[in-house]
């Protein structure tokens, strides 16, 4: 076959397509080259009006021709002429190059809608999982380095759940006395934390739970 941009007769001129098809049917090699001659510059500028990719309608055209040459005895006379019928081939074949190109775009993107949406979240919910592990690690740290006192209230009341008045019974301590150790506590862990570059989120709150309250 040629190229589409080499010299074409008109449609109208040589010999009528249905004659081209029974030689082709005989096995006339030549019969293809005629055939393609005399109408692939119509068939492309259909394609090409329709998908508006001249690529796209090169691939069309080739489909048809393909076609044609494959099964010369798909064209019935009865139907009307072979133009017509080699013309509706190359709509129909461009209408669905252009239903799958679409389709091939919503594809891609949906693909990069939902990139755009997981991926943030996942990074964010590693990224947080991840400091919180560090800002649980130092806040232990922190902690670990209070008095015993003041570590005890603070971990019976915020790791426990217990209110101020529950770990004064449980540790036989005055409640005033626990609330001025969680009190003072409290202080020197955001001292600690401060110092550790942690920010008052990821800190223990400074105010303690309530009398006759749980966490």
């Amino acid at each position: 076959m040629g190229l589409v941009s080499s010299p074409a007769r008109r449609v109208g001129d040589g010999p009528a397509g249905a004659d081209l098809l029974l030689r082709m049917r005989a096995g006339d090699r030549s019969a293809v080259d005629e055939l393609y001659d005399r109408y692939s510059r119509p068939a492309f500028a259909l394609a090409r009006r329709i998908l508006t990719d001249d690529v796209l309608a090169e691939d069309v055209l080739q489909d048809v021709f393909l076609t044609v040459w494959r099964d010369p005895g798909a064209f019935d006379a009865a139907r009307g002429s072979f133009s017509s019928w080699l013309m509706a081939m190359v709509h129909h074949k461009a209408v669905d190059a252009v239903r799958r190109e679409e389709s091939h775009r919503r594809r891609q993107t949906r693909a990069a809608d939902d990139l755009a949406l997981t991926t943030p979240t996942s990074s964010r919910d590693v990224e947080d999982e991840a400091w919180s592990r560090v800002v649980s690690e130092q806040v232990r740290g922190a902690l670990s380095a209070l008095p015993a006192p003041q570590r005890e209230a603070l971990t019976l009341a915020y790791y426990g759940g217990y209110t101020q008045r529950e770990v004064a019974a449980l540790t036989s301590t005055p409640l005033g006395t626990v609330k001025t150790r969680m009190l003072a506590g409290m202080r020197r862990l955001r001292e600690e934390l401060g110092s550790a570059g942690v920010g008052p989120g990821g800190a223990l709150s400074e105010s303690a739970p309530a009398d006759g309250t749980s966490r």
